[in-house]
C-alpha cells in the first residue's frame, strides 16, 4: 500500500513540478527543461528530480544551476499546490542520462545490424 501512495506522490510532484518551471520560474537558463521522473525517500524527506535539456552540455549545466538556485522556491509553490501534503520534500535536480544511454545503446546496435548485412 505505501509503495502505490509513494507512487503517486512522484507523479504528482512530477506534473506539479513541470508547471511551475515552465510557468513562475523567470531564470533565463531555465529553458527547455522536461522533467522525466522524480524519486523521493520513503519519509518523503528528499525528492531527486531528474530532468533533461534539449541543447548543449553548457545550456544543461547551466539549468541545472538555475534549478538549483531556485529550490527553494520551487518548494514554496509545491507547498502551496499541495497542501494536502504534511511535508514538501527538499529537492535535489540531477540531470537524467537514460535517453543518452538508450540512444548511444540504439546506435551500437544498429552499426551491429549494418556489420552483419
Amino acid at each position: 500500500m505505501q509503495g502505490r501512495r509513494v507512487d503517486r506522490i512522484e507523479e504528482q510532484l512530477r506534473i506539479e513540478l513541470s508547471e511551475i518551471v515552465e510557468r513562475e520560474i523567470q531564470d533565463p537558463r531555465v529553458h527547455f527543461v522536461t522533467m522525466t521522473r522524480v524519486k523521493v525517500t520513503p519519509d518523503l524527506g528528499q525528492a531527486r528530480v531528474f530532468i533533461t535539456v534539449l541543447g548543449s552540455a553548457d545550456e544543461r549545466k547551466k539549468a541545472l544551476q538555475g534549478l538549483r538556485s531556485a529550490a527553494h522556491f520551487v518548494k514554496r509553490s509545491l507547498a502551496k499546490r499541495l497542501h494536502h501534503l504534511r511535508r514538501i520534500p527538499d529537492l535535489i535536480f540531477e540531470y537524467d542520462e537514460t535517453i543518452e544511454k538508450d540512444m548511444r545503446l540504439e546506435q551500437l546496435l544498429e552499426q551491429i545490424k549494418t556489420e552483419h548485412e
